[in-house]
């Protein structure tokens, strides 16, 4: 890798350039042994199909690849390997793969088997259905007992379930295009992956109302297939296969709003390295300090007095994240904490306040935790805290929002975390999560309309996996799933990604917006032991560092031709305003501005984009012509 892809990544470790299958109108991409970007015609149909191994956290099996055998002729491809991988207490697992596309059809099978035993939460495939052009239309669903059900995919996203004990699911592709993707081998359900910000719907095999993880047998064969089969109705001479200028073109739109406060999280590990950086913390302008407070975890006076004297030397707003232990009653944990936050002289502006237990997700089929009521937790910490203002929400994901819907009649505010590594950590999936924000924030709108509303700490790297019972430790600097250190995080990747957040959340009227540290592994600043120089800005602080001058500024829309290449806004006044712009992909992209009245006459005819860039330009006196 050169010096540039490092300035990018954050890693001198390339990603694997995927191969290009082709078998007439219909594409793939081979990346690890799995198919992506799966089109017919040049429209996505699947975004994926993989077969994939977790542990009992739920993190994902990285298998070695051998025997990998690839033949493109006559319109149709083959593939073909040997997967092995090795579970705790060398238990092994090895699955024979076959893959054959066609110009209408692809085929995907698999025959895992073990000599051991072994453990898993699952083993099988997963196949992610795209979210755009998708959501709210037609679907068919034929059922493992052979029923066939009409219905649409979600539009606002599915707390559970939508589609379960499957066989086949079918939708429209394109006017008199459909596709039809069967699953053989098991019973497969379908998972609405928006509730975790992934871009997809995701159908995976065997449903989670059963016990996991479980264990495989030795000398027990596991056959799946997967086929996916296309149905060309258009007339021979009216098929027309778009195509595109290379050129993306951004003009103004018609709706705005008001840019939201931007936060930084503080938890008691960083508060004394944040408190030293206290120059640094100025200078980001961010108006917000969420601090982080966990009893559980040990966190008692001696944070708060940390938090206390960071609130001196910063201007702006605070609130305090309680994870509530419940281990004795609301009202007794409440009060001692108010008794510690008086002898510590810490008062933030508002708390923020969820039970431990609620971090951890209750998927579908599971028991739920003991907890005490919500409407007991909030009146006690109304109680407690006097006229501080209370909000509630999740310190997890908008998943367990959306499956525990806390009471807002008792909450000045709701709040929820994203990650965009829970399932996939490659860099397209990252920046693909992106899509997904959009229909999260609309829908917590359609849950507790006008309640003002706030988001994060939301980074690529992961604080807490609801999933299980740990993060996953990530030394080597690689691209893996709910790793609590992500590469990225200390490349243009990350800034890129900040800003594409900011502009996807923008509909949503958030209050506040938090997507950083200030210091540690979600910091804005580099720490010891890192690639980068230990106290050296990341390129995330310069994003950071704009969207919190913007707060409370108008914005406008700004319409792109190709929304998950390039992404704008504007803001500011007529008189006085700009037009931001952000590239989410590792590639140039030229940019054509129409109806925008940029200062500069040669930036009006159009501009270029390097690599995960983020631009600001501004407009002359009339911010659209």
């Amino acid at each position: 890798m050169t010096a540039d892809a490092f300035q990018l990544y954050g890693t001198h470790e390339a990603e694997p350039a995927p191969r290009r299958l082709r078998a007439g109108k219909l594409e793939a991409d081979l990346a690890g042994g799995n198919l992506r970007s799966i089109r017919y015609d040049g429209t996505e149909v699947l975004r994926a199909i993989s077969y994939l191994v977790r542990d009992r956290d739920w993190g994902t099996y990285s298998p070695e690849i051998s025997d990998l055998k690839i033949g493109e002729s006559d319109g149709r491809f083959e593939v073909s390997y040997r997967a092995g991988l090795t579970g705790p207490k060398d238990t092994k697992l090895t699955i024979g793969v076959r893959i054959a596309g066609t110009k209408d059809r692809l085929e995907f099978e698999a025959d895992a088997r073990t000599s051991t035993g072994f453990e898993t939460n699952r083993c099988g495939f997963c196949i992610l259905h795209p979210i755009v052009g998708v959501a709210g239309e037609a679907a068919v669903v034929e059922h493992v007992d052979g029923s066939v059900e009409t219905t649409t995919f979600p539009d606002l996203i599915d707390p559970w379930q939508p589609f379960k004990d499957m066989r086949s699911i079918s939708h429209t592709v394109a006017p008199d295009v459909t596709a039809e993707c069967r699953m053989e081998g098991d019973t497969f359900e379908m998972e609405d992956q928006r509730n975790w910000s992934d871009a997809s719907y995701k159908t995976y095999v065997r449903p989670l109302a059963l016990p996991w993880p479980y264990q495989i047998a030795a000398g027990e064969p596991m056959r799946q297939r997967i086929t996916l089969s296309v149905a060309d109705r258009r007339v021979a001479n009216s098929v027309q296969t778009s195509e595109t200028s290379g050129v993306i073109k951004l003009k103004p739109g018609s709706r705005g709003g008001r840019m939201p406060i931007i936060g930084l999280v503080i938890t008691p590990e960083e508060a004394a390295k944040s408190l030293r950086a206290a120059a640094t913390l100025s200078e980001t302008g961010a108006q917000e300090l969420l601090f982080h407070f966990d009893p559980g975890a040990g966190h008692g006076v001696d944070a708060l007095r940390d938090f206390a004297a960071l609130l001196a030397v910063h201007s702006g707003r605070s609130t305090l994240e309680i994870a509530l232990p419940c281990r004795q009653s609301p009202a007794e944990e409440t009060r001692q904490i108010a008794r510690q936050m008086r002898e510590a002289s810490f008062r933030p502006d508002a708390i923020m306040i969820s039970p431990s237990v609620d971090r951890q997700s209750t998927p579908p089929g599971s028991k739920w935790p003991e907890c005490p009521p919500l409407e007991d937790v909030y009146a006690a910490a109304h109680a407690a805290f006097g006229d501080i203002r209370i909000g509630g929400g999740m310190l997890s994901y908008f998943t367990e929002l959306n499956r525990k819907r806390v009471p807002g009649e008792q909450l000045a505010f709701v709040s929820h975390c994203t990650n965009p590594i829970v399932h996939a950590a490659d860099d397209l999936s990252v920046m693909q999560t992106l899509e997904a924000l959009p229909f999260i924030t609309r829908s917590v709108r359609a849950i507790y309309a006008e309640k003002p509303y706030r988001i994060g700490p939301s980074t690529i790297p992961m604080r807490q996996n609801p999933y299980g019972s740990r993060t996953m430790e990530n030394p080597r600097g690689e691209r893996i799933p709910m790793a609590n250190r992500d590469p990225r995080h200390n490349g243009r990747f990350a800034e890129a990604f900040a800003l594409g957040y900011a502009i996807r959340v923008l509909d949503a009227d958030l209050e506040c917006l938090t997507l950083s540290a200030l210091t540690g592994p979600f910091g804005l600043i580099a720490e010891a032991g890192e690639p980068v120089a230990e106290g050296e800005r990341r390129p995330l602080f310069d994003t950071v560092q704009k969207l919190a001058r913007l707060s409370g500024a108008t914005w406008t829309e700004c319409t792109s031709s190709a929304p998950s290449e390039v992404l704008a806004f504007i803001a500011g006044e007529q008189s006085e305003s700009s037009l931001h712009v952000v590239n989410l992909t590792p590639r140039e992209q030229h940019v054509e501005p129409s109806g925008l009245d940029l200062a500069s006459s040669e930036d009006r005819i159009g501009f270029v984009l390097e690599p995960f860039a983020t631009k600001f330009l501004r407009l002359a006196n009339t911010a659209v012509i």
